[in-house]
C-alpha cells in the first residue's frame, strides 16, 4: 500500500521536484509501516508474502477442493460518510463500511469472501490517519473471513484539500457452480427474514447530511435522547458486516437468495433476486426501525416513500428460504448473535405486481 514514490526530498536550488509539488513519500512510507500489524491479523493460510509488494498473492490451489469453482468479484466505496469520518476525526471505523459493502454484496450469491484490495486517496498523507482508515478496513476483514492483501495509498494534492480523503475496494469470493444462489432457485411459498441492520450502514448520506445538517441544523456534538449518544457517534456507527452469518445459514439449512439491502432500499433490493414470474410481499408490521429514520423522516419532512427507496429503514440483509426451514435458519442466526424475524414471503406475481412490495405499517 505505499504512496506514489519519487525523491524523498526537494533538492537545493529552484529546480521542482515531487515533494515540493505536495507529495510526501516519506509520511507514505510510515503509513505503510503503521499499518502493517493490522494487515497482518487478516491473514489467511492461502495468502502467500506480505504488503509492499506489487501485487497480493492468493494460492489458487486452495480452490482445487471445488468441483467446478466460481469466483465472484465485488467492488464498492462508502459514500458521503467519509465527510462525517472526516469532521469528526473520527477515521478508525469507516473501513468496517467499506468492507461491508464489498463482502455482503459477494455473499448474496453464495460465495464465500476470500481476499481484498483497498484504494485510499488522500490530500495529504498523515500516516495515522491513513493507518487508522486501514486499521478499520483489517478488523472488518477479520469480521468477514477474509484476508487484506494490498492495496494503494495515493496522495492527490491540488485536487484534494490536506484532511480530505475517500476509499474504495474490491473483493473475490469464491461459490461451488451447484450451491450457486439466486432468483431460479426462489419458489412460491418461500419465507423471506429480514436480518436487523445496525444503522443507517454506508447508503443515503447525502440525503441524511442534507436534511439533519442543512435543513436542521443540527450538529455533531449535539446529544440526542433516542440514541443515548451524540448525532455524529449514531451516524458513524459501522456497517454490519453479514457474510460469516450467510455463510452459516448455508451450511445448516436451505438457503434459496440473499439480498443485500444498501441504496435503493430493501424494495428495490430484494427485487433483483425475485424471478419475474414471483413477487416477494414484505410486512412493515414485523419490524421497528431505528430512531435514526424516524429522526430523518420528520427533520426533512421526507415521505415515507422516499425514506423507504434511499434507507434500509432497519434491515440490512435478506434471506429467502423454503417454509420448512425457518426454525433452522432463525436458530441458526440466533445462535450467532443476529437479530432476525421473518418478515414476508414470496408469491405469484399479480398483472400489476412489482418483485417486490412493502404493505402495512411499521410497529410502534
Amino acid at each position: 500500500m505505499p504512496a506514489e514514490s519519487s525523491e524523498r526530498a526537494p533538492h537545493a536550488g529552484t529546480g521542482a521536484s515531487y515533494a515540493a509539488a505536495g507529495v510526501d513519500i516519506e509520511a507514505g512510507d510510515r503509513a505503510v509501516e503503521l499499518m502493517k500489524e493490522w494487515v497482518k491479523k487478516t491473514r489467511r493460510p492461502e495468502v502467500l508474502g506480505g504488503i509492499g509488494g506489487f501485487a497480493g498473492l492468493f494460492d489458487a490451489s486452495a480452490l482445487k477442493r471445488y468441483e467446478r469453482p466460481l469466483l465472484a468479484s465485488a467492488t464498492d466505496g462508502v459514500g458521503t460518510k467519509v465527510d462525517l469520518a472526516r469532521r469528526m476525526g473520527v477515521y478508525d471505523t469507516i473501513g468496517q463500511d467499506l468492507v461491508g459493502m464489498v463482502v455482503d454484496d459477494l455473499v448474496v450469491c453464495g460465495a464465500e469472501p476470500l481476499f481484498m484490495t483497498d484504494y485510499i486517496c488522500v490530500g495529504k498523507v498523515h500516516p495515522e490517519r491513513v493507518a487508522a482508515i486501514v486499521k478499520g478496513i483489517a478488523e472488518g476483514c477479520v469480521l468477514a473471513g477474509c484476508a487484506l492483501v494490498g492495496g494503494e495509498t495515493a496522495e492527490h494534492p491540488g485536487l484534494l484539500g490536506e484532511d480530505d480523503f475517500d476509499v474504495a475496494g474490491a473483493g473475490t469470493g469464491v461459490v461451488e457452480a451447484d450451491r450457486l444462489l439466486g432468483a431460479d432457485r426462489i419458489r412460491t411459498g418461500d419465507a423471506v427474514i429480514a436480518m436487523a441492520s445496525s444503522g443507517l450502514h454506508s447508503n443515503g448520506y447525502s440525503l441524511v447530511r442534507h436534511v439533519l445538517f442543512d435543513r436542521a441544523n443540527m450538529s455533531l456534538d449535539q446529544q440526542v435522547e433516542e440514541f443515548g449518544r451524540t448525532l455524529g457517534e449514531e451516524l458513524l456507527e459501522p456497517t454490519k458486516i453479514y457474510s460469516l452469518d450467510c455463510l452459516a445459514l448455508t451450511r445448516t439449512t436451505e438457503v434459496h437468495a440473499f439480498s443485500h439491502i444498501t441504496g435503493g432500499g430493501l424494495a428495490n433490493n430484494l427485487a433483483r433476486v425475485v424471478p419475474d414470474e414471483l413477487h416477494a410481499v414484505v410486512d412493515r408490521s414485523t419490524w421497528t426501525p431505528g430512531p435514526v429514520f424516524d429522526l430523518v423522516g420528520k427533520a426533512g419532512q421526507v415521505e415515507r416513500l422516499e425514506l423507504e427507496k434511499t434507507l434500509n429503514m432497519g434491515v440490512g440483509m435478506i434471506a429467502v428460504v423454503p417454509e420448512e426451514s425457518v426454525d433452522a435458519a432463525l436458530t441458526t442466526l440466533a445462535d450467532r448473535g443476529v437479530d432476525a424475524w421473518v418478515a414476508g414471503e414470496i408469491t405469484e406475481r399479480g398483472e400489476t405486481a412489482t418483485g417486490a412490495t412493502l404493505t402495512g405499517t411499521y410497529a410502534q
